[in-house]
C-alpha cells in the first residue's frame, strides 16, 4: 500500500494498513498510525507522531521547522491524534521550545484546504477549520469549535469550546466558549445556537446559555461581578461551568 515513487526514510516508523501516494515524503523520526492514509505528493517531517485511521491530502506539508525567528534547530514536535481530515495544501509547524516545545491537534479534526496550524497551537477534538483559517503561534483552540474560512486567529489567542467564527473573523483577543464572533476586529453576536443543537443540545440548555451570555454582555455589570454571578449559576449549570473556568484563566483580554 506504499506506492514505489514515495520517498520514506528508514527511520521513520509505519503502522500496519497506512497507505502513501506517489511522490510523498516522509521524513526520521516519523511515526504514523494504523490504517492512515497519506495521498499523493504530501510531505511529513519529524519528529512528529501521527495517530490512526488520518487522511491527508496532496501537497500538505506537516511538521516541517516553525516560522519562527528565535527557533535554532532544537528538537521539537508534532502530534496529531487520530480520525483527521486534512486537505489539500495545509500546512503544520512543530513547535517551538520557547512554547513548550509541541504543536497538538486532537481527534476528529476536519482541517480544510489552505489551512495553517502555526508553532506550539493546541487544538482539541471535533473541530472545523474552513478553507484558508490560519492560527498564528501559540493559539489554543477548543472542542467542537468552528473558523469560518479565512479566519486569522492572532498568537496566543484562546478560542472556547462551542465557539464559531464567520468567514473573514479577524481574531486579536481570546474567544469565551459558546460565542458566535465576526467581523474585523471580532466582536460577539450572541450564542453558537445552531452548532450546540447539532451537538444535541436540547432548546432548554441553549436558553440558559444564551441567559449567560446576556449576563457577561449585557447586564452592565463589571466584569469580576459577572464572573461571580456566572458562578453561582454554574453550581446549578454545568454547562456553565466551562465559561467562567475560561474567564477565570484568561490572562488577556476578551472579545466584548
Amino acid at each position: 500500500m506504499i506506492d514505489a515513487r514515495a520517498v520514506i526514510d528508514p527511520q521513520a516508523r509505519i503502522g500496519a494498513g497506512v497507505s502513501v501516494g506517489p511522490y510523498s515524503i516522509i521524513g526520521a523520526g516519523v511515526e504514523i498510525g494504523p490504517g492512515t492514509w497519506i495521498g499523493p505528493h504530501v510531505v511529513i517531517q519529524g519528529p512528529a507522531r501521527i495517530g490512526r485511521d488520518n487522511r491527508l491530502f496532496q501537497f500538505s506539508s506537516i511538521g516541517d521547522i516553525p516560522q519562527d525567528t528565535k527557533f535554532r534547530g532544537e528538537e521539537t514536535l508534532l502530534e496529531i491524534g487520530d480520525r483527521n481530515v486534512i486537505r489539500e495544501f495545509c500546512t503544520i509547524n512543530r513547535g517551538t521550545v520557547q512554547g513548550g516545545g509541541v504543536t497538538r491537534i486532537g481527534d476528529d479534526n476536519w482541517i480544510m484546504a489552505y489551512v495553517h496550524i502555526a508553532h506550539d497551537c493546541q487544538v482539541g477534538s471535533r473541530t472545523i477549520f474552513a478553507n484558508g483559517a490560519s492560527l498564528a503561534g501559540h493559539a489554543v483552540v477548543g472542542d467542537h469549535v468552528v473558523l469560518g474560512g479565512f479566519t486569522l486567529v492572532h498568537q496566543f489567542c484562546r478560542l472556547g469550546v462551542h465557539s464559531f467564527t464567520a468567514y473573514g473573523s479577524g481574531i486579536h483577543k481570546d474567544v469565551p466558549p459558546y460565542v458566535t464572533v465576526r467581523g474585523q476586529p471580532a466582536r460577539p453576536y450572541g450564542i453558537n445556537g445552531e452548532g450546540l443543537r447539532r451537538r444535541g443540545y436540547s432548546e432548554e440548555r441553549i436558553e440558559r446559555l444564551r441567559r449567560a451570555y446576556k449576563l457577561l454582555y449585557r447586564s452592565g455589570l463589571r466584569l469580576q461581578e459577572a464572573v461571580e454571578r456566572l458562578e453561582a449559576l454554574a453550581v446549578e449549570d454545568a454547562d456553565v461551568a466551562p465559561l467562567v473556568a475560561f474567564l477565570k484563566a484568561g490572562t488577556r483580554s476578551f472579545v466584548r
